[in-house]
């Protein structure tokens, strides 16, 4: 894996943008050297109008400002909306541009996921929210997701790294070496949070790091003893994970997973039922969250693990795209998320009930099964043939008439 644990680190959990967005902003403005970020959206809206507003003001103080976007996901930042970041110095790049045939983008796998900012290396936030208005809840659709705040030695791993992505996000060996190097040198004189969680930035990516994620979970998942508890937006796993669920639930691990019920795409609770039966059967306890889009990406075990991310668990973030999550060992944070969490459960979802089927519905939901098991194990491999290997990095440029 990636990571490395270490310990001495302080979170703060931030619920959806009402949260996230005035505490990343002040930090943004208390800037006095640096400013790294990196969003899969970025939209010309209000919420971004703000985030622009504080980058600008952080950049005519003289802070270095880097913001990586994602091609795909902000593809329609125009130049009246850039041109003022660029004339401040702010480094505005965009990983692999969107590419469109006859007006439509069709390089839509393998994209940038992640949502980090690191200010002046003494405070990150890592997450699932983007800077777009459907992340508050007055908007009836505006979706619920999470995101940490974080203060101590953790910072640093996840200032050099994105500090790396500026010009490439998946360098050469020579280059994760440094970097790796002078993250061992800052992680030992960064100062830790007394009596702070030690803690783990994981990321994927598709060269050396394909399933650092996915092996996290799949680790707690098997040691569990009494609770495992997952909030994810778009929950398809590979064969392997839920393989992992199942066992847990038949030795008596209590086993809830909180999915979309009213979701921002109708395909993804489809998809997700195809696999409610099976885990149904074994044991696993299902609930849709019915009050919004669930945008989560979350995840509570034995009131002692606990990781938030970007990180869904589907084959495009478990196969395809970059993604990164902070994986928490501590108790405090644990209950924080697992309260959370339980009160979705306790007054916003609904469970889902496993139905008595026929003989001849039995027999389809085998050969049902079989088929998208088979086709779950195999994902990662077909996947690799769409990636895009000269996936890049390139400075944003506006066109101008």
């Amino acid at each position: 894996m990636n990571s490395r644990w270490v310990p001495g680190n302080r979170f703060e959990l931030l619920c959806c943008g009402e949260a996230y967005y005035p505490r990343v902003f002040a930090a943004i403005e208390a800037a006095e050297h640096e400013v790294l970020l990196e969003t899969f959206i970025w939209f010309d809206d209000a919420v971004g109008r703000q985030l622009r507003a504080a980058l600008l003001r952080a950049a005519e103080r003289g802070a270095q400002v880097h913001v990586l976007i994602d091609g795909w996901g902000s593809p329609d930042l125009g130049e009246a909306f850039t041109r003022p970041l660029l004339d401040a110095g702010v480094q505005l790049r965009a990983f692999e541009p969107a590419r469109r045939l006859f007006g439509t983008r069709i390089n839509m796998l393998g994209r940038m996921h992640h949502k980090l900012v690191v200010v002046d290396g003494r405070v990150a936030f890592v997450g699932g929210i983007n800077y777009s208005r459907d992340h508050l809840t007055d908007d009836p659709m505006g979706k619920l997701d999470y995101t940490v705040a974080i203060e101590g030695p953790l910072v640093s791993q996840i200032q050099a790294f994105c500090r790396t992505n500026i010009h490439r996000p998946q360098p050469a060996r020579a280059q994760w070496l440094r970097h790796w190097m002078r993250l061992r040198r800052q992680a030992r004189t960064a100062a830790p949070v007394d009596d702070g969680a030690m803690a783990a930035f994981v990321t994927r990516d598709n060269r050396a790091h394909r399933n650092d994620i996915e092996r996290h979970y799949r680790a707690a998942i098997r040691s569990a003893r009494e609770r495992i508890v997952i909030a994810n937006a778009y929950f398809f796993p590979g064969w392997r994970l839920l393989r992992d669920l199942r066992r847990a639930a038949r030795r008596g691990v209590q086993v809830d997973l909180i999915l979309q019920g009213q979701p921002d795409m109708p395909w993804v609770r489809r998809t997700s039922m195809l696999l409610y039966e099976h885990l149904l059967r074994a044991g696993v306890r299902i609930h849709e969250y019915m009050e919004r889009p669930l945008h989560a990406k979350v995840a509570v075990i034995d009131g002692q693990w606990a990781t938030v991310g970007s990180s869904n668990l589907d084959p495009t973030s478990l196969s395809l795209n970059l993604e990164a999550n902070v994986v928490v060992r501590d108790q405090v944070f644990a209950r924080t998320l697992g309260e959370a969490l339980d009160g979705l459960l306790a007054h916003q979802c609904e469970p889902v009930r496993l139905p008595t089927p026929g003989r001849l519905r039995s027999a389809w939901i085998g050969v049902r099964s079989f088929f998208v098991f088979h086709a779950l194990r195999r994902f990662p491999r077909w996947a690799r043939w769409w990636q895009d290997p000269a996936a890049r990095v390139v400075p944003l440029r506006v066109e101008t008439t």
